[in-house]
């Protein structure tokens, strides 16, 4: 079943490619599949590492593409211009809102502290009750299991409900993620 094209999901993940070719294997992955199924990239605009990755592979796809990048960055993340959408930012907190308020879902590949930033602001958001958007961990190659340890640690040392762990699903693939999203965005 093909999803709306009105429908879009935000992808939070690393400027770099990783350690892991399974990283760089499941960006282009899962670019062909948002593509495939009528959903709209939403990402950070560079055109380098995983973000590169999952742009490219979206675009070669024939997806359509929205990309969010803050002024200064331009360079560093080298500024994909040739997206469908493409905004230029003052800074990063105007990055992250644009992208979060032109999605519909939220993905997270393997990524570093910019990519854990843009997931703890949405997950706080959301505990907070600001929205109810869908939240997925994409945990290629077991990346992200240091990270729910340590959720699991913050839950048992009482610093957040174990209602925390309900604020997101953790995702094994790319097609498990793609029948969540068209469960949850259906």
């Amino acid at each position: 079943m093909r999803l709306s094209s009105s429908r879009s999901v935000c992808v939070f993940c690393g400027s770099r490619f990783g350690a892991a070719p399974a990283y760089r294997m499941a960006a282009a992955e899962l670019g062909v599949a948002l593509a495939d199924n009528g959903l709209r990239l939403v990402y950070g605009a560079g055109d380098v590492g995983l973000m590169g990755e999952v742009a490219n592979a979206t675009q070669a796809a024939g997806g359509e593409t929205f990309g969010v990048i803050p002024v200064h960055l331009l360079e560093h993340e080298v500024g994909k211009r040739d997206l469908s959408s493409f905004i230029v930012t003052g800074n990063m907190h105007e990055r992250k809102k644009v992208m979060f308020m032109n999605a519909d879902a939220i993905v997270t590949l393997p990524g570093g502290a910019g990519s854990l930033d843009e997931l703890f602001e949405v997950l706080t958001w959301r505990q907070l009750g600001l929205h109810d958007k869908p939240v997925y961990l994409l945990n290629t190659a077991n990346y992200w299991d240091p990270l729910l340890a340590l959720l699991d640690h913050i839950i048992a040392e009482g610093f957040a409900d174990e209602s925390f762990r309900a604020l997101f699903q953790v995702v094994a693939d790319v097609p498990e993620l793609l029948s969540r999203l068209r469960a949850d965005l259906s």
